[in-house]
């Protein structure tokens, strides 16, 4: 098992985060939330807002309500209750008093804000011929709180570059909430700019970003740092955006997030046998839970990938665990 730990020191100050945050809850819940500590600021993940419910953070560590006094308590009876009033308040501000104009970013179940943060919404959905057209009677709100950790990358870097400066196909596998994003972003980051310690020059990368997640762009223009050498393509479904960038931006890496749909093997093929090298990730806890999802499945048998990256969440979030060949599907490292 490899045990190295990924360095998290994120260049994102508590006081920037909070400014790009805040603005968007109405005065009295701004107020509350301002009073909280900067070491409290320093882990929030999300705030989760729910009509006639107690106001939630979750700090990665442990899930705390937020108390009328502004401070934080385990005891659900003591937290401060969503009222319609701050609902609707939030819901003005996020979509600039306009729903219609958000409608595309509602039909997908989220909003990206300005620092690339996101809000979830969950409410009514409205369908139509078979699909969901919008949101109304919005019920829920969930600011995810978006974190550019340079460094992150750090201790994979070795197991994807060798010391010719050539790159893998790697495929970065973890479960939900351990830091397969935020490692890829650094990943792509790193790459761009180029990494003199494996003789590698900064490489143009074509990114698709199909959930606003990896770049955070907000009108198209990438609120964390991807590199100079990135082109981003937001919220574009991945086969097709894999191809748009193949045929279009001549990439010398393709990077996406969370691969799965039939569509993305026979698009990773394409990009395979372009000669361009490919960076994605997956939601699995090991690799025998790869092989139980089909598509993977195929990609494993297909060999494509010559790494696979275990991340774990302990101690925290984005921990090497382990490094599988992706040709003899055995361990490397220590």
């Amino acid at each position: 098992m490899v045990s190295n730990r990924v360095a998290i020191s994120g260049n994102n100050t508590v006081s920037s985060v909070k400014d790009a945050v805040l603005c968007f809850f109405p005065t009295r819940l701004r107020h509350l939330l301002a009073r909280l500590p900067d070491r409290i600021w320093r882990d929030v993940e999300e705030i989760r807002v729910r009509m006639y419910q107690p106001l939630i953070l979750n700090l990665g560590w442990d899930e705390c309500y937020l108390t009328y006094q502004g401070r934080l308590t385990t005891e659900i009876n003591e937290g401060y209750k969503v009222e319609t009033d701050d609902l609707s308040r939030i819901i003005q501000l996020i979509t600039n008093s306009s729903l219609y104009a958000v409608e595309e970013e509602l039909r997908n179940g989220f909003i990206t804000l300005p620092g690339g943060h996101r809000v979830g919404l969950s409410g009514r959905a409205v369908v139509e011929n078979g699909k969901v057209r919008t949101l109304k009677y919005i019920s829920g709100l969930n600011f995810r709180i978006s974190k550019e950790i340079q460094g992150a990358a750090d201790t994979i870097i070795p197991y994807v570059v060798d010391r010719r400066g050539c790159c893998y196909h790697t495929l970065i596998v973890s479960p939900p909430k351990c830091g397969k994003t935020t490692v890829l972003r650094d990943l792509i980051r790193q790459l761009s700019y180029g990494i003199p310690s494996r003789n590698l020059r900064g490489q143009t990368v074509g990114l698709v970003d199909e959930r606003s997640e990896i770049a955070g762009a907000y009108k198209g223009v990438p609120q964390h740092d991807v590199g100079p050498r990135t082109d981003v393509l937001d919220a574009c479904p991945k086969a097709e955006g894999m191809m748009m960038l193949l045929r279009a931006l001549s990439p010398q890496v393709m990077a996406t997030d969370e691969i799965g749909r039939t569509e993305d093997v026979a698009a990773l093929e394409e990009v395979l046998n372009a000669g361009v090298k490919i960076l994605a990730t997956a939601h699995a806890s090991s690799i025998d839970e790869l092989k139980q999802r089909p598509v993977l499945k195929r990609l494993m048998d297909l060999k494509l990938f010559e790494r696979y990256i275990l991340l774990c969440s302990t101690p925290r979030p984005g921990t090497l665990k382990q490094v599988i060949d992706g040709v003899t599907l055995r361990p490397l490292g220590g």
